[in-house]
């Protein structure tokens, strides 16, 4: 087969393994991003310890996807979190499983895998255009605004990676859903996922509790139970444990207003032993001393039960118990979409083919979180940005042959 030129828009984890893919078909790929670097929001999950997939069983792992997971099982299928591993050992960036189940670089970092990837793709041939911001087609063309004018770019077949509405100012702006809608493309409303909530605490509690973690708690919502631990912020609450329980809550608060996260402070302890405990001590001691004897609960827990809980119900311990193993936190709103982790919502997959290609703008193709997907933090992300990067990859070889 003839050497096509194939234009990628988009140089985050999706774009990026779609080029390594198609780069060593031997076809040649040029990867515009519209940032002065690429892959900027995978350096900055990097920052905290970049978490790349998930150990658990993959039908299990297949499942995190919520709605989309049968759309998205068979890309995932063909580059199961084992893939992935090899794939970054191949890099040079050895891997392992941490307590909770999740896989990370040993080096903890994601810079040196970007730069190894980077590498691979030089030496397949692949260029890089930064500073290229994507307005459209003109004439079968692609337009680009740079800072030296406007380029016209001639392409075979081109994929679309230009992620969701999280991070803005790393490039995931979600400028291209005008555009594309006005191509008549679907496309659900970005909302935030993995996001933190807005609680009406108090001056005091924020101001004395604000950056202090719960640790050791349990959660439920309407996406289960799991446990771990949480942040109280100035305007609410943040951290893996509500990211867990994000969607379910924002969801839940669309539809009927109001939502409450539900943390057990003692997960250790049953409702009975701590309604003992509690009705053991003196009655006219604080309701510190209180909760630190009888059920071993201080700092910013006993003073998350003060802030929530009905004066009445402090001074009976069955209520008290009862409270301190299903606190609710009632919710106001998720944060902005700009300070969420990733994002719901994108094209629809009814606009798609069995090959990530748009059925209304043939040779065009989608990968990342561009898709109407999400899921929860733990490696699924990505994991899921590289499988659809690769699956559209596929889907452009087969569409060039025809």
């Amino acid at each position: 087969m003839a050497e096509k030129h194939i234009a990628i828009i988009g140089g985050g984890p999706a774009g990026l393994m779609a080029a390594e893919a198609l780069s060593s078909s031997g076809h040649r790929v040029t990867v515009y991003d519209s940032m002065p670097t690429v892959a900027r929001k995978f350096l900055l999950a990097g920052k905290s310890g970049l978490n790349i997939t998930h150990s658990e069983e993959f039908g299990a792992f297949a499942n995190r996807f919520g709605a989309a997971s049968p759309q998205l099982r068979a890309a995932l299928a063909d580059f199961k979190p084992s893939d992935v591993r090899a794939w970054a050992e191949g890099l040079g960036t050895e891997t392992f499983i941490g307590s909770s189940g999740r896989i990370f670089p040993k080096v903890m970092k994601a810079s040196p895998l970007l730069r190894g990837w980077l590498a691979r793709l030089e030496a397949q041939g692949v260029s890089i255009m930064t500073r290229h911001r994507w307005s459209g087609f003109d004439e079968g063309r692609l337009i680009f605004e740079t800072p030296t004018g406007q380029s016209f770019v001639e392409y075979d077949a081109a994929l679309l990676a230009l992620g969701g509405a999280s991070y803005p100012r790393l490039g995931s702006d979600a400028a291209w859903v005008d555009w594309l809608r006005s191509r008549g493309i679907d496309i659900a409303g970005f909302q935030p996922a993995n996001c933190g909530f807005d609680v009406a605490w108090s001056t005091p509690f924020g101001d004395r509790f604000a950056g202090a973690p719960l640790k050791a708690v349990t959660a439920t919502s309407e996406a289960g139970t799991f446990p771990g631990e949480f942040v109280i912020s100035q305007t609410g609450i943040e951290g893996s444990l509500v990211y867990a329980h994000a969607a379910a809550l924002r969801d839940r608060l669309a539809q009927q207003g109001s939502a409450a996260l539900l943390v057990d402070l003692a997960p250790g302890r049953t409702t009975e032993r701590l309604a003992r405990d509690l009705a053991r001590q003196d009655p006219k001691a604080s309701l510190s001393n209180r909760l630190r004897k009888a059920a071993g609960i201080e700092g910013v827990k006993a003073g998350l039960v003060r802030e929530l809980a009905e004066p009445s119900a402090l001074s009976r311990p069955e209520d008290l118990a009862r409270l301190i193993k299903a606190l609710p936190i009632p919710l106001l709103r998720p944060r902005p979409i700009a300070e969420a982790i990733s994002s719901a919502g994108g094209i629809r997959w009814s606009e798609l083919d069995g090959h990530y290609m748009l059925r209304k703008l043939p040779g065009i193709f989608v990968a990342g979180e561009m898709i109407d997907w999400e899921a929860p933090t733990g490696g699924y992300l990505l994991t899921a940005c590289f499988a659809t990067g690769r699956a559209a990859a596929k889907g452009m070889e087969s569409w060039l042959k025809r």
